[in-house]
């Protein structure tokens, strides 16, 4: 098994995040429909407003530690070429 560096690995956990943060922006902003009968507005599919936010929160979060194994990768390296002579 072969083990990606750690950029590569903080990249893919940035597009991650990206994708959530996506998805929970689009279930957020997903509209109501009116219940012509009854006047009242019911979900158009049952999306978890509350939900949506935590998952849109998590993304967030995970792109924070994302970028922060990205900066930690390029601080390493550049200590590994600067102690090279």
């Amino acid at each position: 098994m072969q083990i990606p560096p750690s950029n590569v690995s903080g990249l893919a956990g940035l597009q991650s995040a990206q994708s959530g943060l996506t998805q929970a922006t689009i279930d957020v902003a997903k509209p109501a429909s009116v219940d012509v009968k009854t006047d009242t507005a019911r979900p158009v599919e049952d999306v978890d407003k509350t939900q949506a936010l935590v998952s849109a929160i998590e993304a967030g979060q995970q792109g924070e530690a994302a970028v922060e194994v990205i900066a930690r990768s390029s601080e390493n390296l550049g200590t590994i070429i600067n102690l090279e002579v």
